[in-house]
């Protein structure tokens, strides 16, 4: 043995790789008997598939087993619907459920449930895309068969909710190998008129078979490329077509449909009834207010005494020429003259007033500096004496023999002390 041995885990992981890279085992469509079926408490399936020959382990998580329509039960021949692997640590492979389908119709199951997922991806069933129904049509086409009870109950429901609507039918094939072809047809040829307000296409109820065409792509493409407002009418109380899907509105029913397109005449004659009755009250009431409003007036002093209005637009023009008299230029410059003349007269007073009081101040003064003047008490026989510049005020100031200069009133004359005299009580002192 010259090879280096595997393990376990390594030899399943390999295996597995293959399992989960192998495109004919990511979708395969598997058809047996379910036995050993087992629900786990957290909604997963555990069953086993087999025929004569084989069997194979399958498990359904969850998340995809809650949505199926239908129970599943031992002895149920199906067909499934996902991938292979392998169960690493248990070393078996199992298949990989998402859907389960009852085995006969199977395949048509299959093929409705991936178109539905690829129309839902491309945005087929978004509300944005949907477009309005109009309120009151004026004329509304069918496309469905002209000899089946569908039609009938159509034209009947509308005739009766909303006579005055004009139908237009568009006889096309809903069951076989042609219908898709002809209800894309007439799908196309209503959107070739210009005077279709809305558009109701379908058939009555059926088995899945018989209601294949409305599950066909093309006739979904017609539906979601349409102009005018489509209601699907396919006569099936649960499950849905891929029509009724696509289409602005879905009705169960054929007769549905028809009472889905049209208000009911009844209705409108009890609503138009009781606007009526409210635009009457409302214009009685409006009358009743124009009526007061009238009484009100023709009560008032404008009309009983018209004489007072002229009375008080002449006290308000008497107003007015009394404050225009007040504001004419003459008025203006006479009234600005005589405040001037008094702010003059108030100027001279002031002006006189300020001149009679300085001349005083300065009399008052002048004679202070007269009395204070040293030349006036010269004058009256007073003199100065001054000793090297300072003013000889006592005896004691200059000896004998000391010369001084004494000022007198027109000059000054050069002094020698020959004698001096003390007063007695400077002596003392």
């Amino acid at each position: 043995m010259d090879k280096t041995p595997l393990t376990v885990t390594a030899l399943n992981k390999y295996l597995k790789h293959k399992f989960d890279h192998d495109v004919n085992l990511q979708t395969v469509l598997l058809k047996g008997e379910i036995s050993n079926f087992k629900r786990h408490s957290r909604g997963h399936l555990y069953f086993t598939l087999k025929d004569e020959n084989s069997q194979l382990s399958a498990i359904m998580f969850s998340s995809k087993a809650s949505k199926l329509k239908f129970d599943v039960e031992d002895g149920m021949n199906v067909v499934v619907e996902g991938s292979v692997s392998l169960y690493l640590r248990g070393g078996s492979y199992q298949i990989y459920v998402n859907n389960i389908v009852v085995d006969g119709i199977g395949q048509l199951y299959v093929k409705y449930e991936q178109l539905k997922e690829k129309l839902e991806k491309q945005g087929y069933f978004d509300p944005r895309y949907k477009k309005e129904k109009p309120r009151y049509p004026k004329k509304i086409g069918v496309c469905t068969s002209d000899t089946g009870a569908a039609i009938r109950d159509i034209i009947t429901t509308i005739t009766r909710r909303y006579p005055i609507v004009e139908v237009m039918i568009f006889p096309t094939l809903v069951q076989g190998e042609h219908a898709k072809t002809s209800i894309v047809q007439q799908i196309e040829a209503a959107n070739s008129l210009k005077d279709i307000d809305l558009l109701i296409i379908g058939r009555g109820g059926g088995s899945i078979e018989d209601l294949w065409a409305f599950n066909e792509e093309v006739v979904a493409n017609a539906i979601f490329n349409s102009k005018i407002p489509i209601i699907s009418a396919v006569g099936h109380e649960t499950d849905f077509t891929i029509a009724d899907f696509v289409a602005d509105f879905r009705a169960p029913t054929p007769t549905a449909a028809a009472e889905l397109a049209v208000p009911d005449s009844q209705e409108l004659l009890i609503s138009l009834n009781n606007v009526n009755r409210h635009l009457n009250q409302l214009i009685i009431n409006k009358h009743k207010g124009l009526k007061d409003h009238y009484l009100r007036l023709a009560s008032s002093y404008v009309f009983t005494n018209p004489s007072r209005i002229f009375e008080q637009f002449n006290m308000r023009l008497d107003h007015i020429m009394t404050k225009l008299e007040k504001n004419t230029p003459y008025t203006v410059v006479k009234e600005k003259k005589s405040q001037f003349d008094q702010h003059v007269s108030r100027l001279n007073y002031a002006y006189e007033r300020t001149i009679v009081r300085n001349v005083n101040q300065f009399n008052n003064l002048l004679n202070k500096l007269e009395i204070l003047n040293p030349i006036s008490i010269l004058q009256k026989g007073y003199s100065i004496a001054v000793k090297e510049g300072a003013v000889i005020t006592n005896v004691n100031d200059i000896e004998k023999d000391d010369t001084f200069e004494l000022t007198v009133s027109n000059g000054k004359l050069h002094c020698t002390v020959q004698d001096k005299q003390v007063k007695e009580d400077d002596q003392n002192g």
